[in-house]
């Protein structure tokens, strides 16, 4: 009996073995619903990098359209990390995005992608079956055969008068107005209203309603990277610019008086006898801002269509007024003395000085006294008003004009 007892025994584990094996060779065989046997998981090759973290754009891709979408997701599991990088203008800067909720795409804050920039993409993520992977990615995005800036008037960092016009001159024309305004910020501290307006399809100024208090502190923004202001043709800057408002000073020349009255922080500092367009030649009327401040320059009739009048090649302490050449400066060459009783210039407004200028001198006094920014307002003249786009002269626009001149629909404005 104690034989057959042994015999059973040994039989009934050899059938609990066979029973087993075949119940594991069923699962790995995918005969139960249940999804993969653990032989199947045990002894399946692991999926590739590539299988479990797909980027997007591919791998290795060029000339990727800044339209194209960035996006790492995890084919099975979740992301544990994504770290992107843009090379651009040899600077390396992080990428911000965020994962989903599920932990399987991620995006970029920022959707559209930068152009003529190296993304660079590592990611981790941990599969289905608990195995980690990591992925690198690189790709370079499409170079635009032409560009844009926009030079910046008044210079960085520069101390300013209280009339200073931020001009902005694009060495291309824009079609795009509305794209390129919206990429352009003006702002002040202490805070006021900075419009901008458009004069024609290449120069954007901005300014307040009033003259800037003295001592603002204003800041220029241009985001301009990779805006298309017109068709194939994309912005080139990502800049800071600021400048501080110095003391209040306007100037008022009256043509017909011969004289200028210069006017500091409210309180009368001088009357200069001046000598202004002869006629003929009239010096405009209205509103000017001093745009360019020269110890010495050449004045030369042909290039403001006086064809050979007059060539001087050594004027001392001009201050341009105008693109179109009225400037405030020293004269030195008249035979008789003109200033503070008649008007002999081709346009300009003349202050005695000598040959190489002179600080004793009233064009010598005025020249060391004054800004870029600073304000001239001729009066009783028998020329015209400037027009708001000779020069820096847009305060002769009143405000509803200046701001009707944005290309974002700006709202009705009130007032002069």
């Amino acid at each position: 009996m104690r034989h057959v007892d042994r015999r059973a025994r040994r039989a009934g584990a050899l059938l609990a073995a066979v029973l087993t094996w075949a119940g594991l060779l069923a699962g790995a065989a995918g005969c139960t619903s249940g999804g993969p046997g653990p032989l199947e998981r045990l002894f399946r090759d692991p999926p590739s990098a590539q299988d479990v973290i797909r980027v997007l754009p591919d791998d290795g891709s060029k000339d990727v359209r800044p339209e194209q979408k960035l996006r790492v997701r995890a084919a099975e599991g979740r992301l544990e990390s994504v770290r992107v990088v843009k090379s651009q203008d040899a600077q390396d800067t992080p990428v911000a995005g965020r994962l989903s909720d599920d932990g399987r795409t991620w995006r970029p804050d920022d959707d559209r992608l930068a152009l003529a920039a190296q993304y660079t993409v590592d990611a981790v993520a941990e599969d289905g079956d608990g195995r980690r992977q990591a992925r690198h990615a690189v790709f370079t995005t499409w170079v635009p055969p032409e560009r844009f800036v926009g030079y910046v008037i008044p210079e960085d960092r520069s101390v300013v008068g209280v009339g200073m016009i931020v001009s902005l001159t694009f060495n291309r024309e824009i079609s795009d107005r509305a794209a390129v305004e919206r990429a352009v910020r003006v702002t002040a501290r202490p805070s006021v209203e900075v419009r901008p307006h458009w004069f024609g399809d290449s120069r954007l100024d901005f300014r307040p309603q009033r003259y800037w208090k003295t001592g603002t502190h204003v800041t220029v923004d241009l985001r301009l990277r990779d805006v298309q202001g017109s068709p194939g043709v994309y912005g080139q800057q990502d800049k800071t610019f600021s400048f501080t408002v110095g003391r209040s000073q306007v100037s008022v020349v009256d043509a017909a008086a011969h004289t200028m009255q210069v006017v500091r922080d409210g309180k009368l500092l001088a009357v200069v006898p001046i000598t202004a367009g002869a006629p003929g030649s009239a010096t405009y009327n209205g509103t000017m801002v001093v745009k360019q401040m020269l110890e010495v320059t050449r004045m030369n009739g042909g290039t403001v269509g006086y064809g050979g009048e007059y060539d001087i090649p050594d004027v001392p302490h001009a201050m341009r007024l105008t693109d179109s050449g009225t400037f405030v400066h020293g004269n030195y060459w008249s035979a008789t003395n003109p200033f503070g009783q008649r008007n002999v210039s081709h346009g300009c407004v003349g202050l005695q000085d000598v040959k190489g200028g002179s600080s004793a001198t009233p064009a010598g006094w005025f020249f060391d006294r004054s800004l870029v920014g600073d304000v001239v307002q001729v009066v009783r003249s028998d020329d015209a008003t400037v027009s708001p786009s000779n020069g820096l002269s847009g305060w002769n626009m009143d405000w509803r004009q200046w701001t009707a001149g944005s290309a974002l629909n700006p709202a009705p404005a009130t007032g002069k």
